[in-house]
């Protein structure tokens, strides 16, 4: 049986090794702007039995609505459940993670409990089953639109976001794909030269 935080409860602080932890939903037509720098990344699934979580590396933003891709296949647990409910929760984990993020993406979650193992909390969510990840910086839940099997591609449409705006380490992760990964750094902001460009929600407002 699969026990998960009420989203209700993560309106009011909660109480984590000292830091108070709290999401705040976003704007979904900003969402993209999570994932456009391509950070490595939690992808929570329940098949009806149980809950799961694999780490993808390989994803696209492919719309401002905001859709999203991963690349995923028969070669891991989850792809079973992403297939059976079309749906899931993509949760962006911090630096301080990493090791957690190695160690799901480094087993099966055919024999291994991943939320009790790496000490992650799940948090239901919304408006999909699959739950959402307290100690992460962000989370999307998310419906399959397409799966395009010749290139093992999911395509997601994401539903609603949520963001801990409590959270001290903002920093995401980047992976090289040779077992090293790129910590984010400094952040430039042109988005007066870019507001052409850009999307409703995210443009620059004129004092």
């Amino acid at each position: 049986m699969e026990h998960s935080i009420p989203f209700e409860q993560m309106k009011r602080p909660i109480k984590d090794n000292g830091e108070c932890l709290t999401l705040k939903k976003m704007k979904i037509n900003t969402a993209f702007t999570l994932m456009e720098p391509g950070p490595v990344v939690f992808v929570t699934t329940n098949d009806g039995r149980k809950n799961n979580i694999m780490t993808i590396s390989w994803t696209m933003v492919m719309g401002f609505t905001p859709i999203f891709a991963i690349t995923t296949g028969p070669w891991n647990y989850s792809y079973a459940a992403l297939l059976k409910t079309k749906e899931c929760v993509i949760s962006i984990p911090t630096v301080d993670l990493i090791d957690c993020v190695i160690g799901v993406g480094t087993c099966s979650g055919a024999d291994t409990d991943k939320f009790a193992t790496f000490g992650l909390t799940p948090v239901k969510g919304k408006h999909v089953r699959s739950p959402l990840i307290k100690e992460c910086l962000a989370n999307i839940e998310c419906k399959v639109v397409d799966i395009i099997e010749k290139h093992n591609i999911v395509v997601l449409e994401g539903l609603a976001a949520y963001i801990d705006e409590s959270r001290k380490e903002t920093r995401t992760l980047h992976s090289v794909g040779d077992g090293s990964f790129v910590v984010d750094g400094r952040k430039l902001d042109r988005r007066e030269m870019m507001q052409s460009k850009l999307p409703e929600g995210v443009q620059v407002v004129s004092q």
